[in-house]
């Protein structure tokens, strides 16, 4: 369905998410229900939200492409701010190898994990990359993904690192799905730098960066600060230079040890912490001074059968907090929103109100989008999804089933 101007009327519940920031503590619980709610969009920008009875009164129905939601429930659309989801190749078998015990870090020392893909995607050609990345994107659609955050750092070189960006960008032209790309090049050590980070971390800041920036090719930069990938201080120098270029920093931290990652994202001001599974409680308390945004990763954690991040501390000492699915071909090849809204709920003890916010105006706010997506308010752009069932509750308790109906983006529907 296309239309300039559409109206969901007779909502059961429209969770509006309202905000124009991240929400912080107690305010993720804070969603804005409207019972029996409607929406009205023009030229896919949201122009009216209340209740059935008040919207019918302010507009010409007749004007409108109309959805009559009764039953169903309208939340907006979520925003998955943590995904690597252009590469080449599979590691379906390193994931059998973590079935039988080895760990995530010792598959990295001999060669496997993040260089085996980079191996791979530095293989694949343009075309390829292209292919597999939009069918993951509508994959993602399909359960209620409006806007995609995407890494490169399969390439580790030049030419690839900047393949990877261009895909993204010509996939976020063709796509319905906004696709907000972030440089990774330190993602990993390539083995032609063995031993030799400091050296690495240069080579990117003098060619790589500078060639990313001259095209516009990301708006963030990224590091994996991490024992035995980058430091503290090599993730800040490399930071710094990408701030210089005018990349924010995001930053992989505290992952699998506690390394001060968080710390360091709140020194930078950091648009958001990712993982954090390790976190200190120093770097909890000072997250939550911040206006970084904590971007949790439960599924990550569920496959590698790892701890889960403390979600409930880190809410309670007052942070604000994303979820997203880090889907990768490594330590997390799946994109299940509804699977990660199960393990957010029952495992980290998130409450469904909160897992509600997290994935949708937190997650804005995490690729800094939090003032024209991730609440369904007047003037933001109608990124909204319709629920088989008439309240949001249903998203935890329908344990792993997606129940999205219709995906609406910037106004245009697309039913699953």
């Amino acid at each position: 369905m296309k239309a300039d101007k559409l109206l969901i009327r007779n909502a059961s519940q429209v969770v509006t998410c309202s905000g124009f920031a991240a929400k912080k503590g107690k305010a993720m619980s804070d969603i804005g229900v409207i019972e029996d709610g409607a929406v009205a969009v023009l030229n896919g920008r949201i122009i009216h939200v209340g209740t059935t009875r008040d919207i019918l009164s302010r507009i010409y129905e007749e004007e409108y492409t109309v959805i009559d939601a009764t039953g169903k429930a309208l939340l907006p659309g979520f925003v998955d701010s943590h995904t690597h989801f252009v590469f080449g190749g599979y590691r379906e078998e390193e994931f059998s190898w973590r079935l039988r015990g080895d760990s995530y870090m010792s598959i990295m020392e001999r060669g496997g994990g993040i260089v085996n893909t980079m191996k791979a995607t530095r293989e694949s050609n343009y075309d390829d990359l292209w292919e597999s990345g939009y069918v993951r994107l509508s994959d993602m659609m399909e359960m209620g993904v409006t806007t995609v955050e995407g890494k490169s750092g399969y390439g580790l070189d030049l030419e690839t690192e900047l393949m990877q960006l261009r895909v993204m960008k010509e996939i976020d032209e063709e796509h319905p799905v906004d696709v907000i790309a972030t440089f990774l090049g330190a993602h990993a050590i390539p083995p032609e730098y063995k031993d030799r980070a400091d050296d690495y971390i240069r080579y990117i800041i003098e060619t790589v960066l500078p060639a990313v920036a001259k095209e516009e090719l990301a708006g963030f930069c990224d590091v994996f600060c991490e024992k035995g990938v980058f430091s503290v201080k090599q993730s800040e120098r490399l930071l710094r230079a990408a701030q210089a270029l005018g990349m924010k920093p995001k930053l992989h931290a505290d992952e699998i040890v506690t390394s001060g990652g968080a710390e360091l994202a709140v020194k930078l001001n950091a648009v958001s912490a990712d993982h954090l599974l390790r976190v200190s409680d120093e770097g909890i308390r000072q997250l939550a001074g911040s206006n970084t945004v904590a971007t949790l990763l439960p599924l990550t954690a569920f496959s590698l059968c790892e701890p889960y991040a403390r979600g409930r501390e880190i809410i309670d000492a007052g942070c604000a907090v994303a979820l997203a699915t880090d889907l990768n071909p490594g330590s997390c090849f799946s994109c299940s929103i509804p699977m990660l809204i199960a393990l957010a709920c029952i495992y980290m003890k998130l409450t469904p109100e909160e897992v509600v916010t997290a994935l949708t105006i937190n997650g804005a706010a995490a690729v800094g989008r939090a003032n024209t997506i991730g609440s369904i308010d007047v003037g933001k752009q109608a990124d909204m999804i319709l629920l088989r069932y008439p309240s949001y509750k249903f998203l935890p308790y329908h344990i792993g089933m997606n129940m999205v109906e219709i995906t609406i983006k910037n106004g245009k529907t697309y039913h699953s």
